[in-house]
């Protein structure tokens, strides 16, 4: 394997590994709390959901030909009127990933080398992945950090539990090998 087919397949690992935490996350909170806050000022998971389809959708339509930042984006309002359902952010949800995988699926050796551009900013492939890797990675963290903090002792832990890394490692590698 190549580095440009072993890179390609480490980010959409990597994609797909945060998807599944907000997937997980959104299987353990209610309709309700999509629109909980800590704070007023703070962001809801429902306006966390609908920023970031917003900018996976800009970013990836047309990933290899238009510039990332499309003018049919209106970010702001990103921020405001969260989705009421936890169906309909799901589905939102669902439809910016969706972009992001097929634009990953497009990219090959023919085109790999490409410029692509971001507000104008040219980018190689990598540089402009990896960005977004980056941003969303930071964005479902907030998404967890928040269904951690309504679920609370009612939380199902979404990787190691506390107190379990020496078994998992016993698991993983066999007695005697952690």
């Amino acid at each position: 394997m190549n580095f440009q087919e072993n890179y390609l397949k480490s980010v959409t690992f990597e994609f797909q590994r945060y998807k599944s935490m907000g997937d997980k996350t959104f299987a353990q909170i209610s309709d309700r709390d999509i629109n909980w806050k800590y704070a007023e000022t703070d962001n809801c998971i429902a306006v966390i959901v609908k920023h970031l389809t917003g900018n996976m959708l800009s970013r990836w339509t047309n990933f290899l030909s238009e510039d990332g930042e499309k003018s049919w984006r209106e970010r702001d309002m990103e921020f405001e009127g969260p989705y009421t359902s936890k169906a309909e952010m799901i589905s939102a949800w669902e439809k910016g990933w969706k972009c992001l995988f097929n634009a990953l699926k497009s990219i090959d050796s023919t085109n790999f080398d490409n410029k692509v551009t971001i507000r104008g900013e040219e980018h190689s492939i990598p540089e402009a992945i990896n960005r977004q890797l980056a941003h969303y990675a930071s964005h479902v963290g907030q998404i967890v950090f928040i269904g951690k903090m309504i679920s609370g002792s009612d939380w199902h832990t979404l990787s190691i539990p506390k107190g379990q890394s020496a078994a998992f490692n016993q698991k993983m590698f066999g007695k005697g090998k952690a």
